[in-house]
């Protein structure tokens, strides 16, 4: 999955930009916690939890495949 846009208070989106969560970077859901509360992703070779409200507002979509012609 690709980070399509983040929709979240500036203060909020800052704080992820600075944990490397930008548009167009991949990440990968790893689970969420046993009350589903945070959530667990994993983005730029490390792991990352964040607020299951927060997560919630981060829009992914599927990567592009580029097929051979």
């Amino acid at each position: 999955m690709v980070i399509a846009s983040i929709d979240l208070p500036p203060e909020t989106r800052e704080r992820l930009y600075e944990l490397g969560l930008l548009v167009g970077t991949q990440i990968e859901l790893i689970r969420f916690a046993p009350l589903g509360d945070p959530v667990e992703i994993k983005v730029r070779g490390y792991r990352l939890t964040i607020p299951r409200h927060e997560a919630e507002r981060i829009l992914v979509a599927l990567p592009e495949v580029q097929t051979q012609k």
